[in-house]
């Protein structure tokens, strides 16, 4: 349930950060016009989320997000709401719940593969009836210090979790940061899991700025690699665009060319309330000619 006085609260943040901003309440609440499906990767929110999921979740609505990723399972429920609750709040709100982040047990072993799988079986069921349509592991325990043999067995276990996902009627990916460039034993470990997966099983979330931390170039992956990016992650240093180092045109233009589905904005660090953040980031990718 929603608590008054962490609504206020949140109410409050985002009317100081719109003077930050140099924007009015008005503007702020205000669902801009188009009809883009602009996606939103709710840990950008986090906070927010947590003091007061109903109301974050309108004020994301009034900015325009269409589409939704969230970063909250555990217990069977994202942020204190069963899957049908969130389904049908942000159903109501004019939103739709796509993807996911959840966890599951980071590294595959003997001991607990059983109960990991088990695990993700009921993540899937619970995903499903909150009505999505990916689910997406955000990190691994493994390294560039892991050895080949290691990530064999995690790309076994990401197929045996593909298979669950699949007759779940999901799609089962992993999302990269920077280390996922670097080399095990001479082989860089993004292509190794690409190599190694099963590409009807498997996908994989590109995050865009953190392969280009990691020395990748996004679009050569999406055209050597055309099915393998369904889903993306849109992330700048702060706020989108506003690093000016980021290539989003040519990012976008190379991943609808080659299959893309969704793609969810996450802001990490901010310049401003991580509620005016968010929405100059939404503010870029609607005013730029090359998202759709």
């Amino acid at each position: 349930m929603t608590n008054r006085r962490d609504f206020l609260k949140t109410a409050m943040a985002v009317a100081a950060g719109a003077c930050l901003a140099g924007k009015s309440m008005e503007s702020i609440a205000a669902a801009p016009a188009g009809k883009k499906k602009i996606g939103l990767q709710l840990y950008s929110l986090r906070q927010a989320m947590q003091a007061d999921a109903l109301g974050t979740l309108k004020i994301v609505a009034k900015q325009g997000w269409k589409e939704l990723e969230p970063a909250s399972y555990a217990d069977g429920k994202m942020y204190n709401m069963t899957p049908k609750e969130i389904n049908k709040v942000c159903k109501d709100l004019g939103m739709k719940l796509v993807s996911a982040h959840i966890g599951g047990g980071m590294t595959y072993t003997k001991d607990n593969g059983a109960k990991s799988l088990d695990w993700w079986k009921k993540a899937v069921e619970d995903h499903k009836e909150a009505g999505m349509s990916y689910v997406v592991q955000p990190s691994m325990g493994l390294n560039e210090k892991s050895s080949l043999a290691e990530y064999d067995v995690q790309c076994e276990y990401y197929n045996k979790i593909g298979e669950i996902a699949k007759s779940g009627g999901l799609f089962f990916g992993y999302h990269n940061h920077s280390g996922e460039f670097k080399q095990t034993e001479g082989k860089v470990i993004y292509d190794y899991l690409l190599a190694k997966t099963d590409p009807k099983l498997f996908f994989l979330e590109m995050d865009v700025y953190w392969a280009v931390k990691g020395g990748a170039d996004p679009v050569k992956y999406f055209e050597k690699h055309p099915d393998r990016f369904p889903v993306l992650h849109i992330k700048d240093e702060k706020e989108i665009g506003a690093s000016g180092t980021m290539d989003f045109e040519s990012i976008f233009k190379a991943a609808y060319k080659n299959k893309l589905e969704a793609y969810f904005v996450e802001v990490e660090r901010y310049d401003f309330d991580p509620i005016v953040s968010v929405q100059k980031s939404f503010d870029f990718l609607n005013n730029a000619a090359y998202v759709k």
